[in-house]
């Protein structure tokens, strides 16, 4: 509805000292679950959840009505993505009406033309126009989150946004594009920050249809906005270089600087930290600083400073400073109680037992792991441990002690901590189907409970959880479901579900849902 990873024993120990000794002492109100694999999704006994948004579902004032088998440029320039993940939500300043609001930003990273267009032609154009980024206005009425048709804030950003690009590596003033904006987040300055990702595909697909599009230097960047400011121009920050980054989190550093951490979801991908030379609240604080990268010592990690030339191209930088490379680093949090950062690691690589260490203990393929940092955001060093490893027992699966039987996560790839201190779990196998679905669990962070991991929500067949935030209030869930009924070898016209609607002639649609508990307290118990 609408209006309008010391080794695995190391590991293990670490897990069990701080487990409890039953499943049922941990805060949340879930119990373990054997989720099914099926075309409609799964919510949590007590729970109950409500489409908020669709793909196709206009967003800005003007937007024509969705029409999947002859979409146009303009239109989808206008429309909720195909694709989406969360990528932070803002708190307005209070309303004299004292009706709760929020900005919500959603990005939308790619289009697949198998399932996006009827016969699996792609459509570059329209492609172009689908991706970027939607900031939704939500209010709540009568207790429930709402998106706002026609919202104040409500915009698309994308292939025609107009930016400005600020800091030393920058090669030109402005700048056409927003590009394949992977993840983001919002800052404690007020600010939106959006992850432009690896930009070598859609380059490819769109570079006969602009010289813009030819040109590499363009994109890559994060890029910071004004959510609640609707003519403000977008500013792609060089200065925090071109990681093609797939998660950024953003804190305030004890001495007020700004901190900016980012990781660039490759295979053996690397972590980087960007620390403001000024304070947070300064104006454009982002274009002057320091880039860091992370290397792990033992259960700790130093960020080894990067040379100021490094921001146009880290990487190498960072191999020869002798930084870790992390498993498929995916997805970052920040704990709004106390400084501390949680890194996702989507699924196991090509490392071998000599290359395992203490934040990345299990070798070859696996299903991924959380591993959780503490100390001031902007300290040379800061403690780490691994909260729990993915998968299965015969996977190497670590979980809190007596972790009762289910659906376990695995390839967790977002991550949000809410103000009680309960840590939210997207998965994304990339529409592989298995005997479980994608799905969004919830842990403790501290307690008895910590590590205990429980399912809350179940994606529909073929689809992927894009993040999972609990708004402010803690009573609602919000959740990005990407790419419902696209599993390998399904099309637009055969697709695995077609979830939401289930309508014949309609094809499935990626969708934000709101998971509310059916007691009206808070979400998960």
């Amino acid at each position: 509805m609408r209006l309008r990873r010391r080794g695995l024993l190391g590991a293990a120990a670490a897990l069990a000292a701080a487990a409890p000794a039953r499943a049922q002492i941990t805060t949340l109100g879930l119990g373990a679950a054997t989720l099914p694999l099926r075309p409609d999704d799964w919510v949590a006994p007590g729970h109950a959840r409500q489409v908020l948004i669709r793909w196709g579902d206009r967003v800005t004032f003007d937007a024509p009505e969705w029409n999947p088998r002859n979409p146009t440029p303009e239109a989808a320039a206008a429309q909720f993505g195909w694709d989406g993940r969360l990528a932070g939500q803002v708190v307005p300043p209070p309303s004299s009406d004292g009706v709760p609001r929020l900005v919500l930003a959603v990005a939308h990273p790619q289009v697949d033309p198998a399932m996006a267009w009827p016969g699996g032609r792609d459509r570059p154009a329209v492609a172009a126009a689908m991706q970027g980024a939607s900031l939704l206005n939500l209010e709540q009425v009568e207790g429930r989150w709402l998106v706002v048709d026609g919202g104040f804030q409500s915009r698309r950003l994308g292939a025609s946004t107009l930016c400005r690009w600020s800091g030393p590596a920058a090669a030109e003033p402005a700048v056409h594009g927003l590009l394949a904006p992977e993840a983001g987040c919002a800052t404690p300055w007020s600010s939106l920050l959006l992850t432009e990702g690896d930009p070598d595909a859609w380059l490819v697909r769109l570079r006969d249809l602009d010289p813009r599009w030819r040109d590499p230097r363009h994109f890559g960047w994060v890029v910071e906005c004004d959510p609640l400011d609707p003519q403000s121009v977008p500013v792609k920050r060089a200065a925090l270089g071109r990681i093609g980054a797939a998660a950024v989190a953003a804190a305030a550093a004890a001495d007020g600087r700004a901190v900016v951490f980012l990781a660039d979801g490759r295979p053996m991908g690397f972590l980087y930290r960007f620390v403001s030379a000024g304070p947070a609240t300064a104006p454009d604080a982002l274009d002057a600083g320091t880039l860091f990268v992370a290397r792990a010592e033992g259960e700790a990690i130093r960020w080894l400073p990067l040379p100021p030339d490094a921001a146009p191209a880290p990487t190498p930088a960072a191999e020869r400073a002798g930084a870790t490379r992390f498993d498929m680093p995916a997805a970052l949090a920040l704990d709004p109680r106390r400084p501390r950062l949680l890194l996702a690691c989507r699924r196991g690589t090509s490392r071998g037992v000599a290359q395992t260490d203490a934040l990345n203990p299990r070798p070859g393929p696996h299903p991924g792991h959380v591993v959780e940092f503490t100390g001031d955001p902007a300290a040379d060093r800061m403690a780490a441990r691994i909260l729990f490893l993915a998968g299965d027992a015969a996977e190497g699966g670590l979980y809190g002690r007596d972790q009762p039987p289910g659906t376990l996560p695995r390839e967790p790839a977002t991550l949000a901590v809410d103000q009680a201190g309960r840590l939210w779990i997207g998965t994304d196998r990339a529409g592989r189907p298995g005997p479980a679905p994608d799905a969004v669990f919830a842990c403790d962070l501290d307690g008895p409970g910590r590590g205990v991991v429980l399912p809350v929500y179940g994606a529909p067949r073929g689809a992927a959880i894009g993040g999972a935030m609990p708004t402010p209030d803690g009573g609602t869930l919000l959740v990005m479901v990407r790419g419902p009924g696209a599993e390998p070898g399904s099309s637009f016209d055969r697709p695995a579900t077609r979830w939401p609607a289930f309508e014949a002639r309609t094809p499935p649609r990626s969708a934000l849902v709101a998971v509310v508990s059916l007691g009206d307290g808070r979400v998960g118990g």
